[in-house]
C-alpha cells in the first residue's frame, strides 16, 4: 500500500468551496462523459453518522476503459468501471474506489478542508504524514497534462468578476485572502506480484492530475456557482446526473450490441519444418511413417492468422 498526503491551496472559504465542489463534480463529470466512458451515479442521498452527523454519500461508476495504459487494458473486460463510494461530512469526506473484476485494487481517500494554507502539520487528528509523503499542488503553476489546459482555465489570467478576485501571482498562498487547503491523504493498493509498484505509481500521478485540474476548475469557474444556496447547487446536480447517466446508458448499450469487429483480411502461411513450428510456438509430435503416408509426402500444414 502506498500512501501520501497532498495539499491543495484555493482563494476560496471553506464554506464557498462546499458549493464549488459540487458544482465543479457535476460540470466535470458532464465534460468528461461520452463514448461509452464517463461517469454514471448511482445513488446520492443524505445519510447521518454517529462521529460527523449529517452528510451525503454518493455511489458511481466511472467507466475509463480507454484512459488505462495498454499494459492494464490487456487484463480487463472492454466495458471496465470503478465504483466510487464517498461519505461526504463537511469538513471532512472519505472516498472509497473499488472494482469487482480487480479484487485486489482498492483506493481510500480522506480529506479534511481547512481556512489555512496548508500549515496544518496533523490535521486528520492521528499518526502526522512523514514530510517526505506529503505534497502541496499549486493550482497556479504545477503543469497539468496538455488535454486539459484551456486558456480560461489558466489563472495567471483569472480575474472573478463578482468576487474581485485574481489573477493569482507566484506565491499566492502566502499573502491571498481568503485562503482554504483541501488536504488530502491518498491510500492505494494493487496487491498483484508483478505489478504492484508500477500500478501504484500510476494511480498516483492520474490521482494528482485529476486534482489539479478539478481544483482549477472549482476556482475559475467560480462566477457560475459563486451565490447560488446548497438547495440551488444541489438542483443543478440532479438535472447534470440525469443527462450523464442518460448518455452514458445509451452509448454503452450501443457498444454491447454492436457486432464484433471482422479483421479486414486474412493470410495463410505454409509451414513444413519442425523448427519453424515450434519457434510460433506449436507443440508437435511424432507420427510414425507408413506405407501408405511416407514422410516425404505429409501435407504441409497451413496456418490461418490475422494482422494485428
Amino acid at each position: 500500500m502506498l500512501m501520501k498526503e497532498y495539499r491543495i491551496c484555493m482563494p476560496l472559504t471553506v464554506d464557498e468551496y462546499k458549493i464549488g465542489q459540487l458544482y465543479m463534480i457535476s460540470k466535470h463529470s458532464s465534460e468528461q462523459s461520452g463514448g461509452g466512458e464517463g461517469v454514471e451515479v448511482v445513488r446520492n442521498e443524505p445519510c447521518t453518522d454517529p462521529k460527523h452527523g449529517a452528510g451525503q454519500i454518493t455511489e458511481k461508476r466511472i467507466y475509463l476503459n480507454s484512459k488505462l495504459p495498454t499494459w492494464i487494458r490487456k487484463f480487463v473486460p472492454m466495458v471496465f468501471y470503478i465504483t466510487e463510494t464517498a461519505w461526504n461530512f463537511y469538513p471532512y469526506t472519505e472516498t472509497e474506489y473499488t472494482c469487482s473484476f480487480l479484487p485486489r485494487f482498492q483506493v481510500k481517500i480522506e480529506t479534511h478542508f481547512e481556512n489555512d494554507n496548508g500549515c496544518n502539520e496533523n490535521v486528520f487528528d492521528d499518526d502526522p504524514t512523514p514530510k517526505d509523503s506529503v505534497y502541496f499542488l499549486d493550482i497556479l503553476s504545477d503543469p497539468i497534462p496538455d488535454k486539459h489546459y484551456k486558456e480560461s482555465e489558466d489563472l495567471s489570467n483569472w480575474v472573478s468578476q463578482k468576487t474581485g478576485r485574481g489573477p493569482l501571482v507566484d506565491g499566492w498562498r502566502n499573502t491571498t485572502k481568503p485562503i482554504m487547503c483541501s488536504y488530502k491523504r491518498v491510500t492505494c493498493g494493487f496487491e498483484v506480484y508483478g505489478f504492484q509498484g508500477r500500478t501504484e505509481d500510476f494511480i498516483h500521478r492520474n490521482i494528482r492530475d485529476i486534482l489539479l485540474v478539478g481544483h482549477r476548475q472549482a476556482v475559475a469557474w467560480i462566477d457560475e456557482w459563486h451565490g447560488m444556496t446548497l438547495e440551488q447547487v444541489r438542483e443543478y446536480e440532479r438535472k447534470q446526473q440525469e443527462e450523464t447517466n442518460s448518455k452514458l446508458n445509451s452509448d454503452i448499450t450501443c457498444t454491447d450490441s454492436a457486432p464484433p469487429m471482422r479483421p479486414s483480411f486474412t493470410r495463410s502461411i505454409s509451414v513444413t519444418d519442425e523448427s519453424s513450428l515450434k519457434k510460433m510456438g506449436v507443440k508437435t509430435v511424432d507420427i510414425p511413417s507408413s506405407p501408405s503416408c511416407p514422410s516425404s509426402h505429409i501435407n504441409p500444414m497451413r496456418l490461418n492468422s490475422t494482422p494485428e
